[in-house]
């Protein structure tokens, strides 16, 4: 009988990659994916531990797959229920004692051995938890990526060492760690053998990437890497998220100037605009520095569009920090940005901080700042209205005859045409701009080809 597999993601685009690659590995124990629970036999939740509450939200999600759970049971189907990713490694083996419906833990750097796992899980029916570093790396584990989505990731670097004083990530997913050249374009070359046309290389500090060259003689950094990725036939554009500021190099820079497939968007997040709050950050960056560097990528690709991330209420930041932040925000123009309050994640040097900021405060100043980044979102959008641009097709849309795509400005596209257009890049003439989205037609020439 044929096994299914439902997973449900929450959080970055690295859980959403990694959702991928347990995918991967579990299809070799025969589970194929489904979007449909009631049919799954192992119900798997990715989690993310940065946001606020992210524990609270999971247990209630595994109370509601633990009543399918039930369901199953009454039909003689057994099931598992297992909770991968960031809570896991945060929580330890406290995750079982919130929730007895939960048979197997696996942390961010231990899900290849799922398989292992759920042998063992189905031939002794003990609870097991995998949360370690482990010495050996989880992609020397991990089968060929069988993915193969149109726009797709592919992590070539993990973990932190900025310790940032508001973050978990360090604890969560260990210290920097780089893949190798030649492990991540032999996945490259699987993606786009499988359908990928365009590929977002991943990492919690993404440019922090560094490696060999094939002769294991030349240092690399993510500049180099990308054109390697370059020359790889039928790949049309290639992205790549989260940037740390002080770690952006000339030679990154200067691949924005020289490589087509590279497309004219960086995220750099700022966090904040005072130099004040910075520091109490721990981020390893002023805002002159930011600036400069937002101003090389300018310089060597005019049309570069910019977006970051804000973090508003910090504790120590007074009325004038917060102004210098909207003054950045004001300065640079993003084209989008994704901002939060600040909320306290145990075990990080912010959370034992004084002079935590009322929550009335940080909810007055974020909706200052959310109200600016929207005009500004907006604005960018506005500015193709009338214009031909060239989007990447990648699913349908809500309604009949509708379909969903992304410019080079990271812009969700959408028009309407009588046939498929997934996986093909086409001209759009934008004929309309929310803060969110544009709105097109495909020129004639296109529709009658």
């Amino acid at each position: 009988m044929k096994k299914h597999l439902y997973i449900k993601t929450f959080g970055c685009q690295m859980n959403v990659y990694d959702s991928n690659r347990i995918a991967d590995a579990l299809k070799q124990l025969g589970y194929h994916q489904t979007d449909c629970k009631e049919e799954a036999d192992i119900l798997l939740l990715n989690t993310c531990h940065i946001r606020e509450k992210a524990a609270d939200k999971l247990f209630s999600e595994v109370g509601r797959l633990n009543e399918i759970k039930k369901k199953r049971a009454t039909r003689g189907l057994d099931t598992l229920i297992i909770v991968a990713g960031c809570v896991v490694q945060a929580q330890g083996k406290e995750i079982f004692k919130k929730n007895h419906a939960i048979d197997l833990a696996v942390g961010p750097q231990s899900y290849h051995k799922l398989p292992q796992m759920i042998a063992e899980y189905l031939r002794a029916h003990n609870r097991l938890i995998e949360a370690d570093f482990p010495a050996v790396s989880k992609f020397d584990f991990l089968p060929q990526t069988t993915h193969s989505e149109v726009s797709t990731f592919l992590a070539i670097q993990e973990g932190c060492d900025n310790f940032c004083s508001y973050c978990v990530v360090p604890y969560t997913r260990g210290c920097e760690y780089s893949r190798s050249l030649s492990e991540i374009m032999e996945e490259a070359r699987a993606l786009v053998q499988n359908g990928a046309k365009e590929i977002m290389l991943l990492g919690q500090n993404v440019n922090c990437w560094h490696g060999l060259d094939y002769e294991q003689k030349n240092e690399m950094d993510l500049g180099d890497l990308i054109y390697e990725v370059s020359k790889i036939k039928g790949l049309e554009r290639i992205r790549y998220t989260t940037s740390y500021p002080s770690k952006i190099t000339d030679n990154l820079i200067n691949a924005h100037r020289e490589i087509d497939k590279l497309m004219p968007y960086i995220h750099l997040p700022i966090q904040a605009g005072s130099d004040t709050v910075l520091k109490a950050m721990n981020r390893q960056y002023t805002v002159a520095g930011y600036l400069e560097i937002i101003q090389k990528f300018r310089t060597a690709r005019p049309d570069i569009a910019i977006s970051s991330d804000f973090i508003v209420g910090f504790p120590g930041e007074t009325d004038a920090d917060f102004e210098q932040t909207l003054a950045i925000a004001q300065h640079v123009q993003y084209a989008q940005s994704y901002s939060f309050k600040y909320s306290p994640r145990p075990g990080t040097p912010a959370s034992l901080m004084k002079n935590q900021i009322a929550e009335s405060v940080k909810k007055e100043r974020l909706a200052r700042l959310q109200k600016l980044l929207l005009e500004q979102q907006k604005a960018f959008n506005k500015r193709f209205v009338g214009q031909t641009i060239f989007v990447l097709f990648t699913t349908k849309g809500a309604k009949s005859g509708q379909w969903m795509g992304w410019t080079p400005y990271m812009q969700n596209t959408h028009v309407e045409a009588p046939n498929s257009l997934i996986g093909q890049i086409l001209p759009v003439k934008i004929t309309s701009a929310t803060a969110s989205s544009l709105s097109g037609t495909l020129i004639p020439d296109i529709l009658n080809a």
